[in-house]
């Protein structure tokens, strides 16, 4: 199990968790979002290579139409 810190909350996950799997259990999957781990942008396309270590800190911003 490792701890890590989302938009400043912390949780425990099991280890090798990659973005996709974070996401999933977030019900975030296929939303409008963007990802910053440890204070760097992480592009959709490396969702799924992206794993989560011990302390990690990821900040998720929804984007919200309207009009």
């Amino acid at each position: 199990m490792i701890r890590i810190f989302v938009n400043g909350e912390a949780r425990t996950i099991t280890s090798a968790v990659t973005l996709v799997d974070l996401l999933a259990t977030l019900e975030l999957n296929g939303k409008r979002i963007a990802v910053e781990v440890n204070q760097e942008i992480i592009s959709r396309s490396s969702f799924a290579n992206t794993f989560l270590h011990d302390d990690d800190r990821v900040e998720i911003v929804h984007a919200i139409g309207g009009g």
